[in-house]
């Protein structure tokens, strides 16, 4: 049982670090559109970024806690369970990988060296927060929160 379990969990880990993925990547885009089209200094781009990423991360998880019938307050607490650790790790990532590649952030939105830093960025954030995922999901925590509410899929 112990081995299913920890097999099971690497799949949820990158289950829910896709979804996590998913929503810091509508933040993050956001963020920088917005950031840019307003002019803002780096650091404002990425403090708006950041910021909705955790938005569109929660979002997307309450809407499906919501589904399963859960009030509006008590899928707020599953989501900040399940998703604040993930989402600041992805983010911390994510963010540090685009201020040290050289000129992206002062790419702009038209340049290749910008779009590729930031999808450079994301994976690399992928791939260091599935064992996150995973260390907490096998401790009942994290994604473990939410997948009570998702009958069709628990693992």
């Amino acid at each position: 049982m112990n081995e299913t379990r920890h097999g099971a969990s690497w799949s949820m880990a990158a289950s829910a670090t896709l979804h996590c993925l998913t929503g810091c990547a509508i933040g993050e885009v956001l963020g920088m559109v917005i950031g840019t089209a307003l002019g803002l200094h780096n650091a404002g781009t990425i403090v708006l970024s950041v910021a909705l990423a955790f938005v569109f991360g929660y979002a997307l998880t309450m809407r499906g806690v919501l589904k399963s019938g859960l009030a509006f307050g008590a899928a707020l607490k599953v989501a900040l369970a399940a998703d604040t650790v993930s989402i600041a790790v992805m983010e911390i990532v994510d963010n540090g990988v685009m201020v040290v590649v050289p000129g992206a952030m002062d790419a702009g939105l038209g340049s290749f060296l910008f779009w590729g830093a930031l999808a450079f960025s994301l994976a690399v954030a992928f791939v260091l927060t599935v064992p996150v995922n995973k260390w907490m999901i096998g401790r009942g925590l994290g994604h473990a929160k939410v997948h009570a509410h998702h009958g069709g899929h628990a693992h």
